[in-house]
């Protein structure tokens, strides 16, 4: 044998071990998915096996979390479900192991609307994380008596007419005196400022009253606690869960001494001078007498924090730059603004809710602009007994995911799905279950109406009087915890000359 046929022959043979090689591994990592899926179902018994939904359990212990994290790292969140639906078919549920447990994922709105509609069979499963920080007393972790009990005595308060119209005044203030300060400050992280904003006016409505220091204790902590929200549940130093889990201990300690001094201020017969939300939420009864102990105002405000501080300042930035990509919407949207603010009486003082609601086609970009972002991409039921969806097997136990990401960029409802048009609202309401931007079902978000405010008066000075630029247009975006521009949208804010705004 020659030299070159010896390593020719040695060549083949390390091509066939590592060929063998592959062939092993991809058997034992195969034989791991397969013991992984049948530990979790072999309670189920044969038959009610086969009635699962297609899918797949993923690895041990982490399940299919590794390729949700991956996708939503990368440019494509989307590419997550679009890998059931090309392994599996559009069948709109699928069987997967997430945040630790067995999990049905819903992608499609019938589907969805069965679920968020059907409070007996169908119970809040939000994962341990979410239920450790944002609070067991909060509306993500209570029964439905205790949701219903809550939801009555804290609607009014929060997203009653006569609150909003109360709320409206300073918001409208804190609007104008917010954009003429960035104006002068040249380049600014602009989702960083707007998240600032919307904290403090979250804060003024639920402790008007406490200084500046407690304010800027709880907004320094608040964002490590919103980090961990969809975070795997380790509380290991390193991981976001533990620094969560620390964020809140300090939000609790610092909403804690404010009730204790409050309640020390009321043993002495001293009426506050304005009754904020914190006010409001130690007074309220319910018809047995009974009031909301200080662990549940503590986590109702913990919740609002999050859906009236993070919703908000998301939303109001990505508006601003669709409106900004999009001159033709722009110009649409500014001249809605001027016709209302040219018909404001001259002794009238501001906006009121009048205005607001005839804000019609800004309503609309806000809806658009809800739908395309997802703020909340997920949502987390569980079964409370076997159920059947689309003649598919829900196990009593197993956690149902609402993919309202999936919902609400579906091509069947909406064209061109991830294309911004206001106009595709125009005569259109769509049914029940096919546009869940703030949920849907008893426990639609009970901010709604609060972040909705507070977008629309930030856009109405916006579009009057400013505009924006951004530093780096193609910015990629990040996904988690909330879909924002890696570099935190970074930007300058212009004030238009008196002249410029005369002519347009």
């Amino acid at each position: 044998m020659t030299t070159q046929e010896g390593e020719q022959g040695a060549w083949g043979l390390a091509v066939a071990l590592a060929a063998v090689a592959a062939v092993l591994v991809a058997m034992l990592c195969g034989g791991m998915r397969r013991l992984h899926e049948w530990a979790w179902e072999r309670g189920l018994g044969e038959d009610r096996r086969r009635r699962l939904p297609p899918g797949d359990m993923g690895w041990p212990l982490v399940g299919n979390m590794w390729a949700f994290l991956r996708a939503f790292k990368s440019n494509d969140p989307d590419s997550f479900i679009a890998s059931f639906i090309r392994r599996y078919g559009h069948t709109g549920i699928y069987k997967a192991f997430m945040f630790g447990s067995p999990t049905i994922m819903v992608t499609v709105p019938e589907i969805s609307k069965q679920v968020l509609m059907d409070d007996d069979h169908y119970v809040p499963g939000w994962p341990k994380a979410t239920c450790d920080l944002i609070g067991k007393k909060s509306f993500v972790g209570i029964s439905q008596d205790e949701h219903k009990r809550l939801r009555r005595l804290t609607a009014n308060p929060i997203n009653g007419y006569e609150a909003l119209n109360t709320y409206l005044q300073f918001i409208e203030n804190t609007v104008i005196h917010t954009l003429e300060r960035w104006a002068t400050m040249g380049q600014i992280e602009f989702l960083t400022e707007l998240r600032r904003f919307t904290f403090r006016i979250i804060m003024r409505i639920f402790m008007s009253s406490e200084n500046e220091v407690v304010v800027e204790s709880l907004e320094r902590v608040y964002t490590d606690l919103n980090y961990g929200m969809r975070a795997m549940a380790i509380n290991i130093p390193g991981f976001a869960y533990h620094r969560a889990l620390k964020a809140r201990k300090k939000l609790v300690a610092v909403l804690q001494g404010v009730l204790d001094k409050r309640k020390a201020t009321r043993r002495k017969k001293l009426s506050p001078a304005h009754k904020d939300m914190m006010d409001r939420l130690m007074e309220i009864e319910d018809e047995k007498g009974g009031r909301l102990s200080d662990e549940e105002i503590i986590d109702v405000l913990i919740m609002y924090l999050n859906a009236g501080h993070e919703s908000s300042g998301h939303i109001t930035m990505w508006a601003t730059l669709f409106l900004q990509e999009n001159p033709e919407i722009f110009e649409k949207a500014k001249l809605e603004q001027k016709e209302i603010q040219r018909d404001i009486p001259p002794t009238q003082k501001g906006l009121t809710m009048k205005e607001i609601r005839k804000m019609e086609y800004l309503s609309k970009v806000i809806d658009e602009t809800l739908r395309i972002v997802n703020i909340s991409f997920v949502s987390f039921r569980k079964a409370t007994k076997d159920m059947y969806l689309n003649g598919y097997l829900i196990p009593k136990g197993w956690r149902v995911q609402l993919w309202y990401r999936s919902v609400n960029l579906d091509p069947q409802v909406y064209p061109e799905p991830k294309k911004f048009n206001p106009s595709r609202w125009d005569n259109f309401t769509p049914k029940a279950g096919s546009f869940l931007a703030f949920g849907g079902g008893s426990r639609l978000c009970p901010g709604n109406d609060l972040a909705k405010l507070e977008i629309s008066v930030f856009l109405h000075y916006f579009l009057l009087d400013y505009q924006l630029t951004r530093e780096n247009p193609h910015c990629r975006v990040r996904y988690l915890p909330h879909p924002r521009p890696t570099d935190n949208c970074l930007a300058k804010i212009t004030r238009l000359n008196k002249a410029s705004v005369q002519e347009t």
